[in-house]
């Protein structure tokens, strides 16, 4: 599915989370298959990537950062998003970034390899696998609203994914997450 233009099914089912008009963060975006899955659902885009060949024609969608995220500061301190999407990446040192960036009332839906990963292909780099609950640890100050990790069998590969929002203080009324 990395370098597919399809979207992701655990993005595609969590974005009913993502309210008409947010404001949408997608890190690491490649070739932008969810920032045209938000854009055509009447969002504002942000995209990040280090590719600028890959996201250059992205930048009709929205605002488009060209940045190396691991080597260099971090694009959006100070800003927050409705919604972080994240998928098959990793880096441990901006976990915590990547979490703060979630507006209150915001989702994070995040989806990448996991332990295990290594008995069936690539990345098989322990720096690249999340350890088992690492993805959950990262996400304690949100609420969760589904969390998976194991073995998926299309493409096959071990995986951690989450949809978790930051719910805002004290709301009148009890928000509905899709089942």
């Amino acid at each position: 599915m990395h370098g597919s233009l399809a979207v992701s099914p655990w993005v595609q089912r969590w974005s009913a989370l993502v309210r008409d008009g947010a404001t949408v963060l997608d890190v690491a975006c490649g070739s932008g298959r969810h920032l045209r899955w938000f854009a055509q659902r009447g969002c504002r885009v942000t995209g990040v990537d280090r590719d600028a060949a890959a996201v250059e024609p992205l930048q009709s969608l929205g605002e488009i950062v060209v940045a190396d995220i691991e080597n260099g500061p971090w694009p959006f301190a100070g800003r927050r998003f409705d919604a972080v999407i994240v998928t098959n990446y990793l880096w441990r040192p901006l976990l915590p970034a990547i979490v703060d960036s979630v507006a209150e009332g915001g989702v994070l839906i995040y989806e990448t390899f996991a332990a295990g990963n290594e008995t069936v292909g690539k990345p098989s780099r322990p720096d690249f696998l999340l350890r088992p609950g690492e993805l959950l640890a990262a996400a304690a100050s949100l609420r969760v609203v589904a969390y998976e990790d194991g073995f998926l069998a299309e493409p096959e590969r071990f995986a951690q994914r989450i949809a978790a929002v930051r719910e805002a203080p004290s709301s009148a009324v009890a928000p509905r997450y899709p089942l």
